[in-house]
């Protein structure tokens, strides 16, 4: 039968307080065949706050585990039908979070040896035991246990929090990535924006004299190919194409008389004004720290090779690329506009007069360059860009070229995408100004 000490203690689970305040109690299995030596081990754990239960046998002793949570189980080695080393290697195999002790006589060392290695029992006592011996062995098995249970709830508790660890990791990676993307789209438009003011300022500047129309926008896009071509970085290639925009940006400040008539015409006066323009045109931009890699280019674009440029005479390699190169598209621009010359040249005239200028007025590798990449026929369109009218505009439609008014004005910028407001103003533009807009449309599979 099972026998519970007395006085009864209501048990929540195995190894769990009994009340608060209280060291856990823990459930205790003594297995013996003999009702006095099963008393005499109540009597021997009575002192303590531990449950303990009785069986009389291996078989009853198995059906008591199935149905109670036991802790700790004393098992006597002889016994009819089911020895203790048969009943310690069961519990091993089933319940091994049990602790296990072993009663032996002193003749039964090789039982004692084989149970031992076979039910992995904590410890074996000798009969008769001592009360005090047998008490310790208990609290250091019970001991053991907690250790182990504590370890156990620790690693769960590590495993639990590290798998929140990592859900909160990932949860924030993808936080990180979204707010990043987020900040790369906001600077690209940001970029834009700052590009399109730009090229709106310069077209703004132009306006004061016809001839000058789309210089500026023709300069930095023929600097930036011609730039590409040497080998420059995205970053110098950027700088140098900022630089075409604004190089004349000194100009704003001389009379519309000067700009009105070409170079070849000018006084020693109005040389020496229009030789001004690009320091003002470095003074303008100085507050800009963003902008004095441009500014260096725009003060040092009217440098000669030969070094009888101006403003510092600067020669050679001494003279920054971009300055060489901006020299070299800048003039070949102004030949075709008749800023230099009484009469405009062709493109192929244009080409052969700054040859002559080779090693003189032009960096010979940066001009040699040139001559290469624009002796084929001119750029065209992306392939594939579809060509429209104002009137066969869709929302949505992603303009492949920027668009620019008859007079030469930046309307719209490349990569832009129309909706009904923006071609409703287009239309509105066309019927005030009396013309027809030619506009480049990226296909559909690249917008």
């Amino acid at each position: 039968m099972n026998d519970v000490v007395a006085p009864p203690l209501v048990v929540a689970g195995a190894g769990e307080p009994a009340a608060p305040g209280r060291p856990p109690q823990w459930t205790l299995l003594c297995v013996d065949d003999e009702p006095n030596i099963l008393s005499a081990l109540k009597r021997s754990l009575r002192t303590e706050h531990w449950r303990v239960l009785t069986a009389n046998g291996g078989e009853e002793a198995l059906e008591t585990l199935a149905r109670e949570n036991v802790d700790l189980i004393i098992s006597d080695m002889r016994m009819p039908g089911m020895d203790g080393a048969q009943l310690l290697e069961q519990v091993s195999q089933r319940w091994p979070g049990s602790i296990r002790i072993l009663l032996t006589g002193h003749a039964d060392m090789s039982a004692t040896i084989a149970a031992i290695n076979r039910g992995r029992i904590f410890r074996y006592l000798n009969k008769p035991w001592d009360d005090a011996e047998l008490q310790a062995t208990v609290r250091q098995g019970l001991d053991l246990l907690a250790l182990e249970r504590e370890k156990q709830r620790l690693e769960a508790l590590t495993q639990r929090q590290n798998a929140e660890l990592h859900d909160a990791n990932v949860l924030l990676e993808q936080r990180v990535e979204a707010r990043t993307a987020d900040l790369s789209r906001a600077n690209d438009k940001l970029k834009r924006s700052y590009l399109t003011s730009i090229k709106v300022f310069s077209g703004l500047m132009e306006l004061r004299e016809a001839r000058l129309a789309g210089h500026g926008r023709r300069v930095a896009d023929m600097a930036r190919k011609l730039a590409q071509a040497m080998g420059c970085s995205d970053d110098q290639a950027q700088q140098i194409f900022v630089a075409g925009l604004l190089h004349d940006i000194g100009l704003i400040g001389v009379p519309d008389t000067l700009l009105a008539k070409s170079a070849a015409r000018y006084t020693p006066q109005e040389i020496a004004l229009f030789h001004r323009h690009a320091e003002i045109g470095e003074q303008a931009l100085m507050p800009l720290e963003e902008m004095q890699p441009v500014a260096a280019v725009i003060r040092a674009h009217h440098e000669r090779f030969d070094g009888q440029g101006f403003p510092d005479k600067r020669a050679g390699s001494d003279i920054p690329l971009g300055a060489r190169i901006l020299a070299v598209v800048d003039a070949f621009d102004d030949l075709q506009n008749g800023q230099l010359v009484e009469t405009p040249l062709t493109v192929q005239e244009a080409r052969t007069m700054i040859r002559h200028s080779r090693g003189t007025q032009f960096d010979p590798e940066v001009l040699d360059v040139f001559l290469h990449i624009t002796e084929p026929e001119r750029p065209k369109a992306p392939a594939g860009n579809v060509v429209i009218t104002s009137a066969q505009l869709e929302p949505d439609m992603v303009l492949a070229k920027d668009l620019v008014s008859t007079t030469g004005v930046l309307m719209l910028t490349a990569g832009q995408s129309v909706n009904a407001l923006l071609i409703k103003r287009i239309r509105e533009f066309e019927l005030r100004e009396g013309g027809k807009l030619v506009l480049h449309i990226k296909p559909r599979g690249q917008r």
